[in-house]
């Protein structure tokens, strides 16, 4: 393109370039004053179409994924619509009815079968009916039946109130004999679902079944009632009979032809025969205002007798549809049975009552007896010694006037004699006195040396005679006892130990045990036999056949047991043949302890403590000696004692006393079949725990561990006197 034109004049042509030149000039000197404002606009220019670029491909993006996600939407709503066409022809296809609301309860969707039944009011079943309009149009429908005189608004406002539940299931009645079974359950959203289930078949199947099970049920009733032995009458709410058996109208005298249903209790009640009459407080008035109320003041009992004798029991009782039943017992035999045994029981009162009159008197006659026994041996024994030491001087007398040796031999076999006569005297009388009830003790402190100390001066008289050595070991001991009697028992043992020792020696010493000082005597002689430790503490009884009266009366034993039971020092007994024994006593030793009452106490059984608490021990023992020496030792504590040979003799006596004892001692071998052990466990069995101590010479190891299983203490023989004394202790408690 050029500036000029050719066809203009040369002076055209130089006029037209003069400006170009000058307007040249112009430009270039603008340019170089506004050359650094151009260049930043320059930049940003270029910035801007940068950013240009970048948001149209951004926006280009964009519009790919709006594309894109515009397709997706299109292929989910078909789908949507899709599902919702499966959905619909699947409900479609139910046999039940269907409808579902959305959480405002307002209907989506339902099926052709939902509400079929009623079709004459329910005309608008569309999407966006309310829930309430739907119960409405159903509430108007001649197909539902309406229960009694129940409104269509009053039906609307009871189904509104089931439609607020979570899980709603119900029947519907409707005309024609019909049932509709009515179901609804929130979905997640809080929508609600309505299914709709034709239930005609199954109420009707069930209400067959139940009639045919009331009719069994009838007959089974009428079976019952046939077969009880009591009259049964039953009567509605308004006081109607309604069932009732044979047996109450032969009971209660009126005619069959009075019971059938319907009939009214008054009318029953006023045909009961004038010869009835109640007893107690009752009348027909208080029984006839008792059905009435329909039994509401709670049951009822009474009798009723005739004057035949016969005795009925009347028994009513309300229901909970507010009747009540009435049932009649013939009771006349057992009111009879009553009356024998209330008038046996009156006769076996009079003779227990007899008989304990009897046995009193026959308690106090022998404590008289013993009493006057006790009496005269004592009389009779103060009056023979007087005479027997007047013959014993006399004798002394005649003893320097005789020269021949053939007479001073005789002479020395009267006094003898009268020596053993003496002695005999003595030892009864001294039994006499521990046998007696008003024996009293004289119980102090005394040092036991001034008891050995005199003893042994007397007694190395004798054994240097039979050549033993005898040696009495000094104590500083104090113990609490009578020291009369305690100088009496130790002098016995040291006596006895002597007098059956043929050689060797005897020793007596003191071992402190505990809070008791324990006298043992030991001997080298012949020993004792497990089986005749017992014995040997009986009157009378020496083991050694061949020893004379002049070698003992065998009363010694007999006085030292019944001395240690009343003062309450155990006895003791450790001996083996050809082994010697050893004979112990316990005494408490004064000032150990001190009492609650502020007396001294040894802690070990004083004499006849057990009789404060008046326990009852039963004795089972088959040796009699063995059992009338424990029955006394027990005795002397204060304990009453029931013995017995045997277990079969003991129940005997124990149920003819009509006593449970309060502890028993039962010996291991009673000797019938039975143990002690078996005995033990049936008093526990019919008289809960009953306290038992198991007596055996059985030391094995199978005896003492069913003690122990048991826990029932084994007392070994021959008897520690302290361990059945602890064992009695701890039953009377203490």
């Amino acid at each position: 393109m050029s500036l000029i034109d050719p066809a203009d004049t040369p002076e055209r042509q130089n006029e037209k370039l003069a400006k170009i030149a000058e307007s040249l000039m112009r430009r270039v000197e603008h340019q170089t004053a506004e050359s650094g404002a151009a260049y930043a606009q320059f930049e940003r220019a270029a910035l801007l179409e940068q950013r240009v670029r970048e948001r149209t491909s951004d926006l280009e993006h964009t519009l790919d994924l709006l594309h894109e996600s515009n397709a997706r939407l299109a292929q989910a709503t078909e789908d949507a619509e899709a599902a919702r066409r499966n959905l619909a022809d699947a409900i479609g296809t139910l046999s039940e009815g269907f409808a579902l609301f959305d959480p405002s309860d307002v209907m989506v969707m339902c099926n052709a079968r939902f509400c079929q039944d009623f079709r004459d009011t329910a005309t608008d079943l569309s999407p966006g009916l309310p829930f309430e309009g739907y119960v409405r149009q159903i509430s108007r429908s001649r197909a539902l039946a309406l229960a009694g005189h129940q409104s269509p608004e009053a039906w609307v406002v009871e189904r509104m109130r089931r439609h607020h539940d979570r899980h709603v299931m119900f029947n519907v009645e409707l005309t024609g004999q019909r049932w509709l079974q009515v179901s609804e359950h929130r979905t997640g959203n809080n929508g609600t679902v309505v299914v709709q289930t034709d239930v005609t078949d199954i109420v009707q199947m069930e209400r067959l079944e139940r009639e045919r099970l009331k009719d069994s049920q009838a007959r089974m009733i009428r079976a019952t009632l046939d077969h009880l032995n009591q009259g049964v009458a039953i009567f509605d709410s308004a006081g109607r009979l309604v069932g009732w058996n044979a047996k109450v109208s032969t009971l209660l005298a009126i005619s069959a032809r009075l019971f059938r249903i319907g009939s009214r209790f008054e009318t029953l009640l006023s045909r009961l025969s004038a010869d009835f009459t109640f007893t107690g407080s009752s009348s027909r008035a208080s029984l006839a205002q008792w059905a009435t109320c329909c039994g509401a003041g709670g049951p009822i009992r009474f009798e009723v007798r005739r004057s035949s004798g016969q005795t009925l029991d009347v028994f009513g009782q309300g229901m909970p549809d507010g009747g009540f039943v009435i049932s009649v017992t013939d009771v006349t035999q057992e009111r009879e049975a009553a009356q024998r045994l209330a008038e046996m029981n009156e006769a076996l009162e009079s003779r227990v009552m007899e008989r304990t009159l009897e046995l009193e008197d026959a308690l106090a006659a022998a404590e008289r007896a013993n009493a006057s026994k006790t009496r005269f041996v004592a009389a009779a024994s103060h009056d023979l010694l007087q005479p027997l030491s007047a013959a014993k001087l006399f004798m002394d007398s005649l003893h320097s006037r005789l020269a021949s040796p053939g007479d001073r031999d005789v002479l020395a076999k009267a006094e003898s004699a009268l020596s053993s006569a003496e002695s005999l005297i003595e030892a009864l009388l001294d039994i006499s006195k521990l046998d007696s009830e008003r024996l009293h003790f004289d119980i102090r402190p005394v040092a036991l040396r001034e008891i050995l100390g005199p003893l042994r001066d007397e007694m190395e008289v004798l054994a240097a005679r039979k050549g033993l050595d005898l040696r009495i070991v000094d104590s500083s001991l104090i113990v609490e006892t009578d020291p009369a009697y305690l100088r009496r028992v130790i002098q016995n043992l040291i006596s006895n130990a002597v007098r059956y020792t043929g050689e060797g020696r005897v020793l007596v010493g003191v071992r402190r045990k505990g809070l008791g000082a324990r006298i043992e005597v030991h001997d080298t002689g012949p020993g004792i036999a497990e089986e005749d430790q017992s014995a040997i503490f009986e009157e009378f009884r020496r083991l050694d056949a061949r020893a004379s009266r002049n070698d003992g009366l065998g009363l010694g034993l007999a006085i030292v047991e019944r001395a240690c039971a009343r003062l309450g020092h155990p006895i003791g007994l450790i001996s083996a043949p050809g082994r010697g024994s050893c004979f112990m006593v316990t005494v408490p030793v004064a000032g150990v302890g001190t009492a609650p009452d502020g007396r001294r106490s040894s802690g070990l059984a004083g004499p006849v403590r057990l009789g404060q608490a008046g326990i009852v021990v039963l004795l089972v023992e088959n040796d009699p000696s063995l059992r009338r020496a424990l029955t006394l030792l027990m005795e002397s504590w204060g304990a009453s004692v029931i013995e017995a040979e045997d277990a079969e003799g003991a129940f005997a006596l124990l149920d003819d006393l009509a006593l449970v004892p309060d502890a028993a001692v039962l010996d291991q071998q009673i000797g019938t079949g039975a143990t002690g052990l078996e005995l033990a466990c049936t008093l526990r069995d019919r008289w809960g725990p009953v306290p038992a101590a198991i007596v055996t010479a059985d030391r094995s190891d199978n005896v003492r561990r069913r003690c122990g299983d048991l826990g029932l203490p084994r007392l070994l023989k021959p008897i520690d006197r302290s361990a059945l004394g602890a064992f009695l202790r701890e039953v009377a408690g203490g």
